[in-house]
């Protein structure tokens, strides 16, 4: 059984670590993005902006790594299931449109435990996902 006192939680560094590790990727493929990560209880941790990102990748950014917390699963999970017809239709307008679909978001975990969300927004979505792939697998 999990003990409720033990429960891990995303710190202010590794939270750096992993925004470090994304933009360096979005460096790396010449995208300026903007990297967010939230704690367990969906608490904004850090958010940072590149020079010359959109200016919608920063918001987007943020609640890709709500979504991703939320649903403890990545964002694109969603897409197809949220499309016309799909059995989460509506899914994305849902909480003032705050659940996004789109790829760039990823659960932050520690063993079998989600500790916090990583977002990434900026790019095409293959782009923003990459980054975000990159950020999790270089702090593992």
């Amino acid at each position: 059984m999990l003990d409720p006192t033990q429960r891990e939680d995303i710190t202010a560094a590794a939270a750096r670590r992993l925004a470090n590790a994304a933009l360096a990727e979005a460096q790396e493929i010449g995208v300026p993005m903007a990297v967010a990560v939230v704690d367990r209880g969906g608490n904004l941790v850090l958010a940072e902006r590149m020079d010359d990102a959109q200016l919608v990748a920063l918001p987007l950014a943020i609640d890709k790594a709500w979504t991703a917390l939320s649903c403890q699963a990545p964002t694109d999970d969603w897409a197809s299931s949220t499309s016309p017809g799909g059995e989460d239709w509506g899914m994305s307008t849902a909480l003032g449109g705050r659940i996004v679909v789109l790829p760039g978001g990823l659960p932050v975990t520690t063993g079998e435990h989600v500790i916090g969300g990583l977002g990434v927004s900026g790019g095409y979505g293959h782009q923003d996902k990459r980054c975000a792939q990159a950020a999790i697998e270089a702090t593992r």
